[in-house]
């Protein structure tokens, strides 16, 4: 009976020492892996501030568009209230001469 837990204990030495050899194997491959998925998701962050930056320009020349054509819009016979219009309309297209 010793015998044979001897030779049973033996196998799973054996086993489980050729476990870990293949495991090493495969534990490097998962290394390589993460480091792959982790520039992946590095390389998709700065793709979505890119994104994210591009998408605030692109609402901020919306928002000074719709506020340009209100003035374009607006009639008005009074010389003071034209004035105020015509100064607020030169800011709107510098504004959006910048950010072009």
């Amino acid at each position: 009976m010793r015998d044979l837990k001897r030779v049973i204990q033996a196998s799973i030495r054996y086993s489980i020492y050729m476990a870990r050899g293949w495991e090493s194997k495969s534990v490097e491959d998962q290394i390589e892996e993460q480091v792959e998925q982790r520039a992946e998701a590095a390389k998709a962050v700065s793709k979505k501030a890119v994104t994210d930056a591009n998408a605030v320009q692109s609402r901020a020349r919306q928002v000074l568009n719709l506020k340009r054509e209100r003035i374009l819009a607006e009639k008005t016979s009074h010389p003071v209230r034209r004035a105020a219009l015509q100064s607020a309309l030169q800011e709107i297209e510098a504004e959006l001469l910048q950010l072009a």
